[in-house]
């Protein structure tokens, strides 16, 4: 119940004006909502296969793509501020990724949240809103070791999940130090908010390292409703 409510407020964090313990407004089906949505959605996928071209050194075929979709494409100010973001991750300068704290695990909240369209109700969306947290630590359950990451996802205001899923909810993910990629499929197996909102788990042996991932896919509530989210970025340092 304590890990459910951790969880669920970290989430609510990413999502400012939206409760994860109360059902949400419904949010238009507008791609203003998240700044730059579309142009970002289509970033990741671009970056994550870019990671296959150069595999003994994935950074430097990820750093050409983010830098020339900085330069050439029509996106918001928001939109290339999370751009730059993931450069200067990339190629270490400013510092690259976020530091590692000693005294405990680090929350990194993905870059932008996401969008469900008719995930609460054929006219209300729901924002969805996604965290990795490399181990050691104790969320999500049953906890992610050393040398690995746990996934979080929850589709803020909606009903909950459903014990059967239509079809898959997948952390696509590249560690860019040693090449190590996979795509680790989330599930509610762990439990978390089983009164709602919808939230999904898993961890995934990325390995130490800087880590890019791109959540994406579809979830399924007890209310009857299967709704896709286009992918959201995120960025991490696993020790």
């Amino acid at each position: 119940m304590v890990a459910g409510m951790a969880v669920a407020a970290a989430c609510a964090v990413a999502a400012p004006g939206v409760a994860a313990a109360q059902p949400a407004l419904p949010i238009p089906s507008d791609p203003q909502v998240v700044p730059g949505y579309e142009a970002l959605a289509a970033l990741a996928p671009s970056l994550l296969d870019a990671a296959a071209v150069d595999a003994a050194n994935p950074q430097n075929e990820l750093l050409a793509r983010a830098k020339q979709l900085l330069d050439t494409a029509p996106l918001s100010p928001d939109a290339k501020r999370i751009l730059t973001s993931i450069i200067t991750f990339l190629d270490g300068s400013r510092g690259g990724g976020p530091e590692i704290p000693q005294d405990g695990p680090v929350i990194a909240q993905f870059l932008y949240p996401t969008v469900g369209r008719g995930c609460i109700s054929p006219t209300a969306d729901s924002v969805g809103a996604a965290l990795a947290v490399p181990g050691p630590a104790e969320l999500p359950p049953p906890g992610p070791a050393a040398g690995t990451a746990g996934f979080v996802f929850t589709a803020l205001g909606t009903a909950p999940l459903a014990d059967r899923q239509a079809a898959p909810l997948t952390a696509q993910w590249v560690n860019v130090d040693t090449g190590r990629t996979g795509a680790t499929v989330l599930t509610g197996a762990a439990n978390i908010n089983p009164d709602g909102p919808a939230t999904l788990s898993a961890i995934a042996d990325t390995g130490r390292g800087r880590v890019l991932a791109a959540i994406s896919g579809s979830i399924s509530t007890d209310a009857g409703i299967t709704c896709s989210f286009l992918p959201t970025v995120g960025a991490f340092v696993v020790n």
